[in-house]
């Protein structure tokens, strides 16, 4: 029995949500433990060290901060944070020459709704 491709897409007044795309990006541990830092960034990530700068994490963490706390290589941890992107997850914002990141909580909100009323 074949079921071909299926794709489920949520609509919620946030948007739509794949939930492929994020059962997919969920499933590597240093992707979810991504979502998990921008969670709390203050758990992880040297606060003050933003505010001496004039930003805070309302706009995000950089990617430098999360390669250095993943110790991952920079290539891998952007391409898993682009994966985290184009699922939803999260939403970028550059600012000079930095890349900052922090979740997307409307397609987390659409997709934990998604899971409850769905699954």
């Amino acid at each position: 029995m074949s079921y071909g491709a299926v794709v489920v897409v949520v609509r919620r007044e946030c948007g739509a949500v794949d939930p492929l795309a994020v059962h997919k990006a969920l499933a590597n541990p240093a992707r979810a433990d991504f979502l998990r830092w921008l969670k709390t960034p203050e758990r992880y990530f040297d606060e003050d060290y933003y505010r001496e700068r004039g930003v805070g994490f309302h706009i995000g963490v950089c990617v430098t901060d999360i390669r250095e706390q993943s110790g991952l290589a920079q290539s891998v941890v952007s391409g898993y944070l682009q994966i985290l992107r184009d699922a939803g997850l999260l939403v970028s914002e550059r600012v000079g020459k930095w890349t900052f990141y922090r979740r997307n909580e409307e397609t987390i909100a659409a997709f934990a709704a998604y899971v409850r009323d769905e699954l």
